[in-house]
């Protein structure tokens, strides 16, 4: 496409792309795919969500890369290079000062020995889940496969020896799970500038870390013939200090923008992986796209997975998640918001990630046993659900490759809830409410940037009620079993607004036709002496 007509369909809503030397230009990227989508909002807004993300509702993630080697949790690569801070410490304990021991020799250290991609899948099949997300590269800019376009530094050459999204992607098919990945790379320009750097004082202030390093500096070192740049990307000036944090991930406040090279080298290695991996599924760790508004290529990246899975099944089947998304965008691809949550209904369906620990495995969390429990999970899913979405959730894998038993034990719960359960999550649709009780009486607490509300709002309990509609029924989600074991929902009431016709039968999901009155002030429900094995969410199925 001309620079021209980009700029024509996009300059009211990115006008930065104005002053960008390389907006829509072709340079040495690799051809995007033809079709019926082209890299402009008016194009890609004309997507429609396929119904297998749809009915899906509840997908599971592995968030792993090299910087859970060190087991300390999110953004490692970035806080070891920063002087006094908790990664800092912790790195010059475990490995030595990071102008000796880099983030390059931790991606050295990382062997993956213990990684057995067909159990986990298969066991967050048994949890439920119906799509399963692989990390595929980080901010680290290590690229989890056989990458063409980072041919040294990716996990087939170094660390693990192994292509770990080959392989999960393999079995996630074999479990018959749709697979996605998840490409963060595209920060790593700015996310690294931490490793420019040097301490201030002690006694090796002054000496650089190694993100400089060269290529001519291996000689004799176990990296000798790599290119630490090819990884680091540090070899351009540091951006100025300023603006917000969303600012500054939206490629402003004071951030410098990347050159050309960086671009076409994160477009060519992102459809390399897109042509090479088939996924349904693409997760941009991103506000909205790949680098914009600064380049096009995270607009010709959707077009091009739009067009490939068109091409292949005869109408798109794909699906690209972005972040803090105007309404225009939240047309064009899933609306993903991070560790929160939607207050509405939302018309377009969307998708909270969340994670029961650190992004990245950190062992404090487990030696403290603070994960998220089964029950926050389950009542996550359920909301979210409710207002039209879905939940991406992170279970951290350890470094050798495995999870450990609190993980395990949490997804197993999951698993026995959504066995009962499920029947009124998946292939669901919202009903006339999302829900009512206490927490939806109160004020919804605001997101912040990509999302962030997450555990800030009032917390369930079995005074609340949450809905999803069936083909032929209507689902409440009662979050908690009520003391007295009656359940009244007020939107049921008889000649209320929402149901078009008196209630005939009440069952609890995964238990039996139960007594109930529908009366001017709600639906009364008797549940049974018994509480349900898991009384923290049942479900009741009103037809």
């Amino acid at each position: 496409m001309k620079r021209r007509e980009l700029l024509q369909h996009m300059a009211a809503a990115i006008p930065a792309l104005a002053v960008s030397p390389y907006a829509g230009a072709a340079g040495a990227r690799v051809p995007m795919a033809t079709g019926p989508f082209e890299p402009t909002w008016p194009s890609l807004s004309k997507y429609e969500t396929p119904d297998w993300f749809r009915n899906a509702k509840f997908g599971i993630w592995a968030h792993w890369g090299p910087q859970c080697e060190p087991e300390h949790g999110d953004w490692y690569a970035r806080g070891m290079y920063e002087e006094g801070s908790d990664h800092y410490k912790y790195h010059v304990a475990k490995y030595g000062h990071p102008s000796k021991f880099g983030f390059k020799d931790v991606i050295h250290r990382w062997k993956a020995q213990r990684w057995n991609p067909d159990e986990l899948v298969g066991l967050y099949k048994k949890a439920g889940a119906r799509y399963f997300v692989a990390l595929a590269n980080h901010h680290d800019n290590f690229d989890l496969y056989k990458s063409r376009y980072q041919p040294e530094w990716n996990s087939t050459k170094l660390g693990p020896g192994k292509d770990l999204v080959g392989g999960w992607r393999d079995a996630a098919r074999k479990h018959g799970l749709r697979f996605g990945v998840s490409v963060h790379a595209a920060h790593a320009w700015n996310w690294y500038e931490t490793a420019q750097g040097a301490d201030k004082t002690g006694p090796l202030a002054g000496v650089p870390y190694d993100g400089r390093l060269k290529k001519a500096d291996g000689k004799g070192q176990w990296w000798n013939g790599l290119d630490p740049q090819a990884l680091y990307a540090q070899n351009h000036p540091l951006s100025k200090d300023g603006g917000s944090t969303d600012q500054r991930w939206a490629w402003g406040g004071g951030v410098l923008p990347p050159d050309k090279a960086y671009a076409d080298k994160l477009y060519n290695r992102t459809v390399d992986l897109l042509d090479n991996y088939d996924p349904d599924l693409v997760y941009y760790d991103d506000t909205v796209l790949p680098l914009y508004p600064v380049s096009d290529i995270g607009m010709r990246l959707a077009a091009h997975m739009y067009n490939r899975s068109a091409a292949k099944h005869g109408k798109v089947q794909a699906v690209v998640n972005g972040k803090i998304l105007d309404e225009v965008q939240r047309k064009s691809m899933v609306w993903d918001i991070e560790r929160g949550q939607s207050p509405r209904i939302e018309p377009l369906p969307w998708q909270t990630c969340t994670c029961i620990g650190s992004w990245h495995y950190d062992r404090r969390i487990y030696d403290n046993k603070a994960y998220k429990s089964a029950q926050t999970v389950v009542h996550t899913l359920i909301d979210i659900v409710s207002k039209n979405g879905n939940l991406l959730l992170s279970v951290p894998v350890r470094g050798d490759g495995t999870i450990d038993e609190q993980e395990r034990a949490i997804v197993e719960e999951i698993g026995r809830w959504m066995a009962v359960n499920g029947e009124g999550i998946y292939d669901s649709r919202p009903w006339a409410l999302y829900g009512e009780g206490p927490v939806a009486e109160a004020a919804a607490a605001p997101m912040s940037g990509p999302g962030f509300n997450e555990g800030k709002g009032k917390p369930f309990s079995g005074a609340d009620i949450r809905f999803t509609a069936g083909k032929d029924a209507v689902y409440a989600f009662v979050m908690g079993w009520p003391d007295n074991g009656t359940v009244t929902i007020k939107s049921m009431r008889a000649g209320g607004e929402h149901l078009k016709k008196a209630v005939s039968r009440v069952e609890l999901v995964g238990g039996g036709a139960l007594a109930f009155r529908q009366t001017a002030e709600g639906l009364q429900v008797t549940l049974p002496r018994e509480r349900a094995a898991l009384p923290y969410a049942i479900t009741l199925k009103v037809a």
